[in-house]
C-alpha cells in the first residue's frame, strides 16, 4: 500500500491582488509598478530572486511623514513646548498608530510576503504594517510631491492629529505626571511595583504616590507598563482635584 504524502500548501504571497481597490482606499492613483514595490516585503523579494523591495520607499516615507506631522503640530499648537510637541509627534508617527491606519485600509491583504513571514502571521504584524504605510507614503511623495502627500497623510491620520494632545500625554504618562507635579510644586512621584503569577504569564501591579498620598494604581505585563498605567490614573486624579479645587 502506497501512502500519499501530505503537503501543506503555502499561502499566497498576497491575499488580495486588486491594486485598484487598495488605491481607492488610499484615495489617490499611483503607478502600479511603484505600488507593487511599496507592497513588497524583503522576505518575498529574497524568495523571488532578489527583486526590489520596499525598504528604500519606507526610508523616504518615514522622513516625509515626520516633516508633515511636525509642520502640522507646529502650526496647530503655537503655545505648546518642544518637549510636548515631540511626544505628540512620536505618538502619531508610532508603529502602533501606523498599524491602525494600515488595518483601516486592509493593507495587510495586499502585502507581498515570503512563505515564512506569511505562515507566522506577518500580514498582521504591526512592524510590517507600519513599514508598508511608510512605503506607500514614500511612493506618493515620489509621484506627486509634498503638498499632495500632505493631503493624503492628513486624511488617513485625521483622527490621530485631532487627538494629538491626549496621544502625546498617553505615550509617556510618567513624564507628563512628572512635569505636572513640578509645575504645581507637588513633589516627586514615587512608584512601587510588584509582580505575580508564573514567569510566562507574569502580571505586574504598580502604585504612584505624591507627597505621601497614593494617587494612582496600574497593571501591565511589565513593571514599565504597570507604572505607566499608574501614572496615567495619577495624572487624571490630580487634574480632577485641580478642577474641583
Amino acid at each position: 500500500m502506497t501512502r500519499r504524502r501530505s503537503h501543506t500548501q503555502a499561502p499566497p504571497a498576497a491575499t488580495n491582488s486588486n491594486i485598484d481597490e487598495l488605491l481607492g482606499a488610499w484615495r489617490i492613483s499611483l503607478d502600479p509598478g511603484l505600488v507593487i514595490t511599496a507592497l513588497t516585503h524583503r522576505s518575498f523579494a529574497f524568495e523571488a530572486g532578489g527583486i526590489e523591495h520596499n525598504e528604500r520607499l519606507e526610508f523616504l516615507g518615514d522622513s516625509v511623514l515626520s516633516i508633515i506631522v511636525t509642520d502640522y503640530l507646529f502650526k496647530k499648537y503655537p503655545e505648546v513646548s518642544e518637549s510636548e510637541l515631540s511626544r505628540m509627534r512620536g505618538a502619531i508617527v508610532s508603529e502602533r498608530t501606523l498599524a491602525e491606519v494600515a488595518r483601516s485600509l486592509n493593507l495587510g491583504d495586499f502585502i507581498l510576503l515570503g512563505k515564512g513571514e506569511n505562515l507566522t502571521g506577518g500580514r498582521k504584524r504591526d512592524s510590517i504594517l507600519c513599514d508598508t504605510v511608510e512605503a506607500m507614503i514614500g511612493a506618493t511623495y515620489i509621484s506627486f510631491g509634498l503638498d499632495t502627500t500632505r493631503a493624503i497623510v492628513e486624511t488617513h491620520l485625521k483622527e490621530h492629529l485631532e487627538n494629538a494632545v491626549e496621544l502625546g500625554r498617553s505615550s509617556d504618562y510618567r513624564t507628563t505626571l512628572q512635569e505636572y507635579c513640578s509645575q504645581k510644586s507637588l513633589g516627586e512621584p514615587i512608584y512601587e511595583a510588584t509582580g505575580s503569577g508564573p514567569d510566562h504569564e507574569r502580571v505586574f501591579s504598580a502604585t504612584v504616590t505624591v507627597g505621601g498620598v497614593e494617587i494612582g494604581r496600574g497593571t501591565g505585563p511589565s513593571k514599565k507598563t504597570a507604572k505607566s498605567d499608574a501614572a496615567k490614573h495619577g495624572y487624571h486624579t490630580l487634574l480632577e482635584q485641580d478642577k474641583s479645587a
